[in-house]
């Protein structure tokens, strides 16, 4: 029985039943989330206990939301910094409202009205599945399957829909802003108030990280922001309010679990798996979803399933996607499977007796899962070493050579940073990394790729690649299953190994012959680490990217020009340019050091710690030691610490690549710390902090805008715009000080 429409009726009854509440005490005088004051009637004065809360939520907030949202509304996980560009806009303009009233009930309105829109049990998941669809069906893109028919009706109304899911993670951000800008505005001095935010920030990342690692639920990630939320009012009553709007919350967010059916929220997603039964009791299929959307599938290809369930396969053995690879490597063959997910390619590579088997999988619920359920476990076999790590990662690391290298079904469905548009694999299928993999090929080697090409550019760019690295095509067919719609296959080798099995095996001849894949489709640019944009047919910023960036800065625009702070003095320039920079510069960090340290959700996290670490020691630096400190001495090495990020040829760097690795961080820490310092220095004396701090948080929304910019120039292409927005605030820098010094 499905439960959740009888949570979600029980929610919204005591939605309305504290509405009602809340209602008849404003009828009496005392509106719930209305005051501003303290018990004895005063106004807050500066906490650092507020100041360091608010910071912490905002951080934490913004992951939570940005990780819930991606996984209920898939295309979200797809354009995931979009989401952060949103909780940006809602923090930013708190900062613009500091001094007026905390805008609690539009916030809390939004925060449960997002979770009602989402979790709705009947036709919302239709409606939002419908945005997905609509947004991810341009032509220039490769979502997923059978994507929606692009149309100007459907995408309108799909923008009203989409906005109104914008504005509610927008409302749900204006008080933390407030809080954060109005204690800023409090503080003894500004830098003081600056460096709590910094270290409440990072405490909130910390956590996020910690919850992640833990694979707790969103309820939990939740109902901290929201108890969180509770503490933050002044007045006990209030706190008991938001106190309630818990159990709601876990109603909402709680999905019935059985022993066959359950979810696991993994550092990088959502899984759902689903045991499946054969009529006589055996376990015939295990199938994982990954954010609500058909993944993989556990199967038993062992001799003796078959045996007894001969009609389980269409396909003959020896073609279905699993096997037929063997049929091109030697016999018993030392095997590399980067992207072995729940075991079903070790163990077809188990069942090949091969006398080695390295299997890398980067998502640590789906490698247990896979240990754990797989009926054939080819994980326990003694051949079998399994690596929790990157692929790009693993192939730099590892010394070792193989008869077979297999690129797995690996295609992610979700971003490696919140910062930015990269999918995890991203790294995985560029011209560097197919490089790298022919240089683990023995002289007889098969690197053998599998991929499921939906679009004939995709296909057209992997062989393309392929042909390229080993100077000659690849052998490339389909390979349909009775579990999977199909696979495309690509089978290369430096030897003639892929032409001698065709020509020694005529029945796999017959079947490649007869599966062919077509590759004339026109010419797509190749892939690299410079352009991984492997989703993507052109060098260009697809019409959806644009659509949505023009949404967002017309919801930032609409509700920006209604402060009437706003409409009296426009943004510093100063601190809106530091802003895009600092923000343009994360995503080079942290894009770049995942080529080095893998694509793994620690790095990402260290990274973006690291980030705030250094802003917070450049903060304490300008604190303790004013007089030290010169902006033109600052951002001299600033420019130049960018340049040199430009001009390095990382690429050609030798030595092993965590040496590289950390020479590339300390190269790219000198800006970081450089633009940290040059903002302190400026945010000493500033006479409203908040309006400053508000400022750069909306530049940070242009930077993330322009980080789109990448999928036409490259990543190595955003440095010079980096450079011209640095050299952009300097020349404000100056100005407001010419200003400031004729006043």
């Amino acid at each position: 029985m499905n439960s959740r429409p009888f949570l979600f009726v029980a929610s919204a009854a005591i939605l309305v039943l504290l509405r009602v509440y809340a209602a008849i005490a404003e009828r009496r005088g005392q509106p719930f989330l209305q005051s501003d004051l303290q018990m004895d009637g005063r106004p807050p004065a500066w906490s650092a206990y507020r100041l360091l809360l608010a910071s912490f939520l905002t951080l934490f907030a913004e992951l939570a939301f940005i990780r819930w949202v991606a996984v209920e509304i898939r295309v979200f996980a797809y354009f995931k910094n979009l989401a952060l560009l949103l909780c940006f806009v809602g923090f930013g303009l708190g900062c613009a409202l500091a001094r007026q009233a905390i805008r609690w009930p539009i916030s809390l309105k939004a925060f449960m009205g997002l979770l009602v829109v989402v979790r709705m049990p009947w036709r919302s998941g239709k409606a939002l599945e419908g945005i997905s669809q609509t947004l991810g069906g341009g032509a220039d893109l490769d979502l997923w399957a059978n994507p929606r028919v692009w149309n100007w009706v459907d995408f309108l109304s799909v923008a009203v829909l989409t906005a109104i899911l914008f504005l509610l993670l927008v409302w749900i951000f204006i008080p933390l802003g407030q809080i954060v800008g109005r204690q800023m505005n409090l503080a003894p001095k500004p830098l003081t108030g600056y460096s709590w935010n910094l270290f409440g920030s990072l405490v909130g990342i910390l956590a996020f990280l910690g919850a992640s690692r833990m694979m707790l639920q969103p309820w939990v990630w939740l109902g901290v922001v929201l108890t969180g939320f509770a503490l933050l009012q002044l007045k006990l009553r209030d706190r008991s309010l938001l106190l309630c709007l818990l159990i709601p919350l876990v109603m909402l967010l709680h999905d019935p679990a059985t022993r066959d059916h359950f979810s696991i929220w993994t550092p990088y997603q959502q899984i759902e798996y689903t045991r499946l039964y054969a009529q006589n009791g055996d376990f015939a299929e295990g199938t994982v979803k990954v954010n609500h959307t058909g993944y993989q599938a556990i199967v038993n290809l062992s001799a003796d399933f078959l045996a007894r369930h001969p009609k389980l396969l269409k396909e003959t053995e020896g073609e279905n996607p699993y096997n037929v690879a063997y049929r091109f490597a030697k016999p018993s063959p030392s095997v590399l499977i980067v992207g072995s997910g729940t075991g079903n390619d070790v163990a077809a590579a188990i069942r090949h007796n091969s006398s080695i088997v390295d299997a890398v999988e980067i998502d640590p619920a789906i490698l247990a899962l896979g240990k754990r359920e797989h009926p054939e476990h080819p994980y326990d076999s003694p051949a079998v070493s399994a690596h929790l790590t990157d692929a790009r990662a693993f192939l730099e690391r590892t010394s070792r050579r193989y008869d077979l290298v297999m690129f797995g079904l690996l295609d992610s469905h979700t971003q490696f940073s919140d910062y930015s548009n990269m999918r995890i694999d991203n790294f995985v299928y560029t011209m560097e990394s197919f490089h790298e993999a022919i240089e683990h090929l023995n002289p007889d080697g098969v690197l053998f790729v599998k991929f499921a090409v939906e679009r004939p550019w995709m296909g057209r760019r992997l062989t393309e690649m392929l042909q390229q690295t080993f100077g000659k095509p690849p052998v490339v067919f389909f390979a349909a299953s009775s579990y999977t719609p199909y696979a495309v296959c690509f089978a290369i080798s430096r030897s003639s190994r892929v032409e001698d099995a065709l020509r020694n095996d005529p029945s796999l001849a017959g079947f490649v012959a007869q599966h062919p894949f077509p590759t004339n489709s026109p010419d797509v640019p190749v892939t690299t680490d410079d352009w991984p944009y492997l989703y993507q047919q052109g060098r260009s910023i697809p019409r959806t990217y644009l659509m949505l960036g023009v949404l967002v800065i017309l919801v930032t625009a609409g509700l920006y020009l209604r402060i009437p702070e706003a409409r009296r003095q426009a943004p510093s320039l100063f601190y809106f340019a530091m802003g895009a920079g600092f923000m343009l510069l994360e995503t080079q960090a942290i894009s770049r050091l995942a080529l080095y340290f893998g694509t793994t959700w620690q790095v990402n996290g260290i990274v973006i710690s690291v980030l705030l670490t250094a802003l917070l020691a450049a903060n304490l630096a300008v604190e303790h030691f004013p007089k030290s400190l010169s902006s033109v001495w600052i951002v001299v090495p600033l420019l130049m610490g960018l340049m040199a990020v430009y001009w390095l040829p990382f690429a050609q760097m030798q030595g092993s690549p965590a040496l590289v690795g950390m020479t590339v961080a300390g190269v790219f820490f000198i800006p970081v710390v450089f633009a940290g310092l040059l903002f302190s220095l400026e945010f000493r004396d500033e006479l409203s902090p908040a309006a400053a701090l508000g400022a750069n948080v909306l530049g940070a929304v242009v930077g993330g805008l322009l980080e789109n910019l990448s999928l036409i120039l490259g990543m190595r292409g955003l440095i010079p715009i980096t450079i011209g927005i640095y050299c952009i605030a300097a020349i404000a820098l100056s100005l407001r000080r010419r200003t400031l010094l004729t006043e």
